[in-house]
């Protein structure tokens, strides 16, 4: 057929059309790839920089003290296991794994944990503990030879968070391959087969999703690679768009271009998304594993390991504790898995999927002592950045003891019982307390409220309230350190006095229950409480003076020092009268109070210690004078129905503190090894009627009833003697005279002598003398 001449026109014209469309499509292809290479460039940068650097903001984590076990140490089997329990240890037979104990009769078996310790690594060991009448007889290795001392991994009990709501505990892909291999070996099968063979991106498996995904209608399947799902989670949005799966394609085959496939794992282990604690998100296996069974992935049962893989798919759908048998379905197909491919056997599958899910009813990362925490972070505040405290790994070791917080916190209940005998509506009262060590200024357990945790206001370090009576034992002190003047038999008056004030109306000041006395001893005006007798004492002695001794001890710098100060009208906070009765406490040795031993980067090196500080700021043998007579108070003053929950052997000496209307009631008081301060009293500062006494000693004695309390040591320093004296007549007698046992500054004992009929005897060499002095000056 021939062409016509129209057709021939025509023909020539299609051809440059053609030519232009493909060439505006290679033009456009060409745009479109040099786009995509620019942000793969980008991408590339943002990949590279990441992984380069540091990969996560890593919270700083507090340690308490760790527990002790040495022989000769007062500590019983029960508690011991207490301790082990709080720490996650499982009762076994068999101490093949670490975290493990068994109790036989007397002998508690541990398989000690691994941990590395401000002063070095100590490995994992099996040990053995013998103990007689609840004191440790020996501390030996499974081969029984002698250890003497050894000591748990400490327990965790916070964490400093960095602005991004995020935690993670780091784990090295090297240590999990060797020490928990299952975990890998699980989630691979699970989550990708082929994650040694490919290149990051299976391409296969994104078609076969997008095929699942557009027959449903929705999104059903991802078919991301495991390098592909730490691309999403390190850089992208959870946003399911094309533009976001591309970028997540090309991250990941840059990924795999510049990293091993062990570091891309060990990014993964530590990365992941597996559940939510409060506002913080909890990342990575290592501690998922902790916050759902309070144990080391190197501890986790293969049950456990299958609960943790099958909840990568979906985190809050299958959150063990909010949806059980969602999780339990989910974790029994992971088993499953694991036994299709080799990893167990069906047997042992049938069993695993027979077991409960075993995860912790409490939630196990959020600092269960918010208060003490809260110390923490303000003695770090001196020395650290907050942006170091929050972002850089730091290892905290404080000198919390989980035993004594524990009861500190168990013994605010004792304020129901008191609200309820004076019909007070529940939660009226409140309360804040601290325990340290004697000596070494160890904070050993706080509380700043009622509720211990409560991350508020934190009454034991801001609440300022007015003292009371625990101011007394400064004024006595300042009294004693004169001993040409004043000893424990120095008749005090006791009788109704006005001062004149500048500039105010004068203050009569009276004694609680409104009663004088007349000519009574010092030792007993102190047990007793008595506050005009105090007053004119701080009179004599010196206001200022007061004020000075009261420095020395630890408190404020009060300058001008009022009359109305000697009974307290001052405020302080808990933690700073707990500064005073530890000075007190220490034979006038000041220590400063701290929460924290020492700091190591993430790397383990030391970066601070807190050694003890220790300076003399008070005459030892008036301390032992002033101790004396607060052993009084609890032994026949105020404090003295404590004699029912504390043994008197133990030698509590203390002061108990009202402030007017009954605002505040406080108790000091320490026994041989530590220091206790409560107050309770209302926000509101309304009158309560409690007493120092009624208030603040029930709570004291429900915090120390459940500790060892070692009794007080009164050996009497070198410069001190005991004499039996007559009061009445400021006297010394004979032993076989009616008298009391006291105890003088050396060569100012009184010099009247006098017999059983109070006619006067000689002088410095009668019968009176003390004739346990050469034994005790021997030991001396």
């Amino acid at each position: 057929m021939k062409k016509t001449r129209a057709d021939s026109a025509k023909t020539p014209r299609k051809r440059p059309l053609l030519a232009l469309f493909v060439k505006l499509m290679v033009l456009g292809g060409l745009v479109v790839a040099g786009l995509l290479a620019i942000w793969a460039y980008v991408l590339n940068e943002r990949v590279v920089d990441r992984f380069s650097g540091t990969l996560w903001k890593l919270p700083a984590t507090v340690f308490a003290a760790p527990q002790e076990i040495y022989v000769g140490q007062h500590l019983s089997p029960s508690e011991l296991i207490g301790e082990l329990t709080a720490l996650h240890y499982r009762d076994r037979n068999d101490l093949s794994e670490t975290g493990t104990f068994d109790r036989v009769g007397n002998e508690v078996r541990i398989h000690r944990r691994a941990f590395d310790f401000p002063d070095g690594q100590e490995p994992d060991k099996q040990i053995r503990v013998r103990f007689v009448d609840d004191d440790v007889r020996s501390v030996t290795d499974a081969n029984g030879a002698d250890i003497g001392i050894t000591r748990l991994e400490p327990m965790m009990i916070g964490q400093l968070y960095p602005d991004v709501n995020e935690d993670r505990i780091l784990l090295n892909v090297e240590q999990v391959q060797k020490d928990a291999p299952l975990l890998i070996k699980t989630l691979i099968t699970t989550e990708d087969r082929d994650f040694y063979h490919h290149h990051g991106v299976v391409p296969s498996a994104v078609l076969r999703a997008l095929m699942v995904n557009l027959v449903s209608g929705h999104t059903v399947q991802g078919g991301s690679t495991i390098t592909q799902q730490l691309a999403k989670n390190l850089f992208l949005t959870p946003k399911r768009t094309i533009e976001r799966k591309v970028a997540e394609m090309i991250m990941a085959l840059e990924m795999e271009w510049h990293y091993s496939k062990d570091k891309i794992l060990e990014g993964y282990l530590n990365e992941v998304y597996l559940g939510q604690d409060g506002s913080k998100a909890i990342h990575g296996f290592g501690l998922a594993a902790r916050y759902y069974f309070g144990r080391p992935v190197d501890e986790l049962r293969p049950e456990e390991i299958a609960l943790l893989v099958g909840m990568v798919k979906g985190a809050s759908y299958y959150n063990p504790r909010r949806n059980p048998e969602r999780a339990k379905n989910r974790r029994d197909t992971v088993i499953d898995l694991m036994a299709n491919n080799g990893l167990i056997s069906e047997t042992e599958a049938g069993e695993l999927k027979q077991r409960p899910l075993g995860v912790l009813k409490e939630k196990g990362t959020t600092s269960p002592h918010p208060a003490f925490l809260n110390l923490v972070q303000r003695q770090l505040a001196e020395q650290y950045k907050p942006e170091d405290l929050k972002t850089k790994g730091l290892r905290i070791f404080t000198t919390m003891q989980p035993r004594v917080q524990a009861a500190l916190e168990h013994a605010v209940d004792a304020l129901n019982g008191i609200e309820k005998a004076r019909k007070y509506k529940p939660d009226t009262l409140q309360t804040a307390g601290i325990i340290t060590s004697i000596g070494t200024g160890e904070v050993q357990a706080l509380i700043g409220g009622r509720d211990p945790t409560y991350e508020g206001y934190n009454r034991a370090l801001d609440a300022q309230r007015q003292i009371g009576s625990l101011i007394k034992p400064a004024i006595y002190l300042t009294a004693l350190s004169d001993p040409a003047k004043y000893s424990l038999i120095t008749l005090l008056d006791d009788s109704p006095i006005t001062i004149d004030q500048k500039g105010s109306e004068p203050w009569t000041p009276k004694n609680y229950g409104g009663k004088f006395l007349g000519p009574t001893p010092l030792y007993m005006d102190l047990a007793e409480s008595r506050n005009v007798p105090s007053i004119k004492l701080g009179m004599d002695v010196g206001l200022d003076n007061v004020a000075d001794t009261l420095h020395k001890l630890g408190g404020p710098e009060i300058k001008p020092f009022f009359p109305a100060m000697l009974l307290g009208s001052m405020t302080m906070t808990p933690f700073t009268v707990a500064q005073i009765y530890q000075t007190l406490s220490s034979d006038g040795f000041y220590s400063p109070l701290r929460a924290i031993r020492s700091v190591v980067d993430s790397q383990g090196k030391p970066l601070s210690r807190y050694p003890l500080q220790v300076t003399k700021v008070a005459d030892p043998n008036a301390l032992y004078l002033l101790q004396y007579a607060m052993q009084g108070v609890v032994s026949d003053g105020t404090a003295r129905s404590l004699n029912r929950t504390i043994p008197p052997s133990v030698g509590v000496a203390g002061k108990t503190g009202t402030t007017n209307d009954s605002r505040d009631a406080w108790f000091a008081g320490f026994t041989g090894n530590r220091v206790g301060v409560v107050w309770v009293g209302r926000d509101d500062d309304k009158p309560t009627s409690l007493t120092g006494a009624s208030g603040a000693l029930p709570v004291w004695a429900a915090a120390f009833k459940p500790l060892y309390n070692k009794p007080r040591d009164m050996t009497p320093p070198k410069g001190i003697s005991f004499q039996r004296v007559d009061v009445a007549l400021q006297a010394r007698v004979p032993q076989t005279c009616p008298g009391i046992l006291m105890p003088f500054v050396s060569g100012y004992e009184p010099q009247a002598v006098q017999d059983c009929q109070g006619t006067p005897t000689g002088g410095a060499s009668a019968p009176s003398d003390n004739p346990l002095n050469p034994i005790l000056n021997f030991f001396r």
